[in-house]
């Protein structure tokens, strides 16, 4: 599994239950404060299956003996979601058919408007550009073509899930 943008490795223990002791956790994180964190997690747990890069998602080697990879789970990676550059290198490492799950925020329907401000004042800390936030999974559907979209948190979010195509 890949854990694209990991952060602090929050979602690390889920995974790691979703894998067991044979499969192998790769997680990915730009900041080397949170990546710190990460680690940290990862040495208490002792998962001897995890790996933490710290490296951008456009630049990390994803490649053997890291990948091919069978998942990849998106959390709250809106910056990494709007780069082409990076969503290559994350499915070049795929097999075809690997799983993909997403959770992210997004923009509220134009009826809602004004509760937007929230939205980007709640985001801005973790993005560096709101393009894209009124369909932030518009560019992975090139590589997801079947992603299944579920709105969540009134619209101020979204679930999604799909197979990477093998394009």
């Amino acid at each position: 599994v890949l854990d694209v943008a990991c952060g602090t490795g929050l979602s690390f223990p889920i995974l790691q239950d979703a894998i067991g002791v044979t499969g192998r956790l790769v997680g990915v994180e730009l900041s080397p404060e949170m990546a710190a964190l990460a680690q940290a997690r990862i040495d208490r747990a002792g998962w001897a299956n995890a790996e933490l890069v710290v490296a951008r998602m456009e630049d990390v080697e994803l490649d053997a003996p890291r990948g091919p990879f069978d998942a990849v789970a998106f959390n709250f990676t809106h910056d990494v979601l709007q780069s082409e550059a990076a969503l290559a290198n994350i499915f070049a490492a795929c097999k075809p058919g690997a799983q993909v799950a997403v959770a992210g925020s997004k923009l509220l329907p134009w009826y809602l408007a004004p509760l937007n401000v929230y939205v980007r004042w709640n985001n801005a800390p973790y993005m560096t550009t709101f393009a894209g936030l009124r369909k932030p999974w518009a560019h992975l559907l090139r590589y997801v073509p079947e992603l299944t979209i579920t709105p969540a948190l009134f619209g101020a979010c979204y679930l999604a899930y799909g197979r990477y195509s093998g394009r």
